[in-house]
């Protein structure tokens, strides 16, 4: 009896110190922050629970035009990363040979930098006076009063450059896992490169891709660092209001809501999206 209740016992025992990281790291903050998105009052005379649901409307009625844009944006370097993720992806799986492991180090390489520095690198690059600008102003190929900076396309960029890897390496992982006697089967077929392609190779990495955009989207849509560093007032997303509401304005209620309002738009997104691919195919890019 004692055997059999340890047996049964074992796997919730080797899941527990999860369970507690997630408790304590995941849930416990989103129950504090539901919790303060209700609660009305200032940083010095205190925070209290009124149920204060117009917080919701409240940041929606004001802060709409910044998420429209961040999910603008996110949705804009996605897709870029996409066009640019899947060709690299392919080629290294298919042609990179006993090097697979050199080129994705080199994708990976920009991550020994920190996030914030390789942004400002960008700004030093896209700048007025940076050594791209410079150079074709004083080429006379754009005009002297042409800049980048404090735009749509520096914000876009710097979101398709920070988070092109987890585009890259599910896509990666998908075209890696291809058995090669699929490829051949389809070349026995008489079906050319781009028929394989586009019928066996692309239907095969749908999870990678499903995996990539979720590692992709989500974060670009809530990122404030390269809006920061290199867009302007008009290029503020969500995640700059949600920074200035906390940590400027000590704004706890209204910025807690935000966060939620932006959370929930990104669930439903997500799982949406997931159930257009299909719930199997969504379980294969977690599997992956």
């Amino acid at each position: 009896m004692i055997a059999r209740l340890r047996a049964s016992a074992g796997p919730y025992v080797s899941i527990l110190p999860g369970g507690l990281w997630l408790a304590i790291f995941f849930v416990l903050p989103l129950v504090v922050m539901a919790a303060l998105s209700l609660e009305t009052g200032n940083l010095i005379d205190g925070f209290t629970m009124t149920w204060h649901w117009a917080n919701y409307s409240d940041v929606l009625s004001s802060y709409h035009t910044q998420l429209v844009r961040s999910l603008v944006y996110g949705g804009l370097a996605t897709l870029v990363s996409i066009v640019l993720a899947y060709p690299m992806a392919y080629w290294i799986a298919f042609y990179g040979g006993r090097n697979k492991s050199t080129y994705l180090f080199l994708v990976l390489l920009p991550f020994f930098v920190t996030f914030v520095l390789r942004t400002v690198a960008w700004q030093f690059l896209l700048g007025d006076q940076g050594l791209v600008l410079s150079w074709l102003k004083n080429a006379g190929i754009v005009g002297q009063d042409f800049h980048v900076l404090a735009t749509a396309f520096a914000v876009v960029a710097g979101l398709v450059y920070n988070y092109l890897p987890f585009m890259l390496l599910p896509i990666y992982v998908s075209l890696e896992r291809i058995d090669g006697s699929l490829l051949e089967a389809a070349g026995d077929l008489y079906a050319n490169r781009t028929q394989t392609l586009l019928r066996v190779v692309l239907p095969l990495t749908i999870p990678g891709i499903f995996a990539g955009v979720l590692l992709t989207f989500v974060p670009a849509a809530s990122d404030y660092v390269n809006a920061s560093i290199l867009g302007g007032t008009g290029q503020t997303m969500i995640g700059n209001i949600i920074q200035t509401l906390y940590l400027t304005n000590s704004d706890y209620p209204r910025a807690s809501a935000l966060s939620i309002v932006l959370m929930a738009i990104l669930v439903i997104g997500i799982f949406a999206y997931a159930r257009a691919l299909g719930t199997r195919d969504v379980l294969d890019a977690a599997a992956a």
